[in-house]
């Protein structure tokens, strides 16, 4: 065995001379020749006389990438991009199987995209995933009992994704199977539509500053940017803003509906120097947006914190400190005990309240802080 994999070693490194490495084959060529030199070692320990000649061995003519161990050739492809997996994918049905599994994609969707798919986005690739299904059934294809997604049109798939990932290439061609690649190439290529939340909704209008809105996103590969659809309200048609940059993203961090009130479990653990994201809309045609605030003193507090009671009062204090002193936005109450939606057509109304403890959330909320106070 040990030989075999010495062999094996020996054969990719005679091969790799013959073509120009991408940058990933660094890091593998380091990992092999450890191994290589362990060996070698050993063998000279045993055998400090003999002088093995491997380039005259007859059985180096015939070996490929496939001869490595499974170990080693499973580290190669852990190590390669999305592009390198779509290009080895193309070579045989054998590393066809290998490059398409869940496994291999599942840490390039964590990496690239875990910070914007929430269990919603999820939900919503299994519903766009039955809805091909369904086109697929009724295709005449089909029905004539070839398979939807065989070798054909998988090669031809597989030979899109290469050329999106490294030309830019964005013509429609069909998707591979069901699969963690299926769901990072539909993302990529901006096809598949997902839900999340963004920062600061049309380019920052001051209307929206420090609120985060429900939309669908679709990815430009291009431009490394998103295209967002907002949800129509009232007489609005979908609102649509280009240009959303990665870090005005985020997952949905509660499963709500943007129409729906948001039934708070923290009320009795706030207190004043709390940070919060409070839903609120213009009217109730409109669905709720999260604003952050933080949580205030009453007036009859001086604010020192060695005498504060307003903990233990049934009534909260909010407090939005990006707009200016004596502005109406800039404080609200709510209750405690029979908390429920709050306002008026003139105000909006206030909805549910969720507590903010994780720091990176509140850090973001800091970075999105307007140069100046609004009105």
């Amino acid at each position: 065995m040990l030989l075999y994999f010495l062999i094996s070693c020996l054969s990719f490194f005679f091969l790799s001379k013959s073509f120009s490495l991408p940058p990933w084959a660094s890091e593998t060529k380091t990992l092999l020749s450890f191994h290589l030199s362990k060996n070698l070692l050993f063998t000279n320990t045993l055998h400090p006389t003999t002088k093995p000649d491997p380039s005259s061995s007859p059985l180096l003519d015939q070996m490929t990438i496939l001869d490595l161990p499974d170990l080693a050739l499973d580290r190669i492809l852990d190590l390669l991009p999305p592009s390198g997996l779509s290009s080895m994918a193309m070579v045989c049905s054998s590393l066809r199987e290998r490059c398409v599994s869940d496994h291999l994609w599942e840490k390039h969707l964590v990496n690239k995209w875990g910070k914007v798919l929430g269990p919603a986005a999820h939900r919503e690739w299994k519903r766009y995933l039955s809805s091909s299904s369904r086109h697929l059934d009724s295709s005449p294809r089909n029905q004539t009992g070839n398979h939807p997604l065989g070798f054909d049109t998988i090669i031809s798939c597989l030979r899109y994704i290469s050329s999106v990932l490294r030309d830019g290439d964005r013509q429609r061609k069909a998707l591979p199977v069901d699969s963690t690649m299926s769901f990072y190439i539909s993302l990529e290529t901006g096809r598949f539509w997902f839900p999340a939340q963004v920062y600061n909704r049309e380019n920052g209008h001051v209307g929206f500053m420090l609120s985060c809105y429900d939309a669908e996103l679709s990815y430009d590969t291009h431009t490394d940017t998103f295209q967002a659809r907002y949800p129509p309200h009232g007489r609005r048609a979908v609102g649509v803003e280009k240009g959303v940059t990665w870090e005005r993203l985020r997952a949905a961090p509660l499963e709500a509906s943007p129409h729906h009130l948001h039934v708070s479990e923290s009320l009795n653990q706030l207190k004043p120097g709390d940070h919060i994201e409070i839903q609120w809309r213009r009217n109730k045609e409109f669905p709720y947006g999260w604003w952050y605030g933080i949580v205030g003193h009453l007036e009859s507090c001086d604010g020192d914190l060695n005498h504060c009671h307003c903990h233990l009062s049934e009534t909260v204090v909010l407090e939005f400190n990006q707009y200016t002193v004596g502005s109406r936005w800039r404080r609200t109450m709510i209750n405690k005990r029979d908390h429920r939606e709050e306002g008026n057509e003139e105000d909006g109304f206030y909805g549910g309240i969720r507590k903010l403890s994780c720091k990176e959330e509140i850090a973001m909320w800091t970075r999105l802080w307007p140069s100046s106070n609004l009105e």
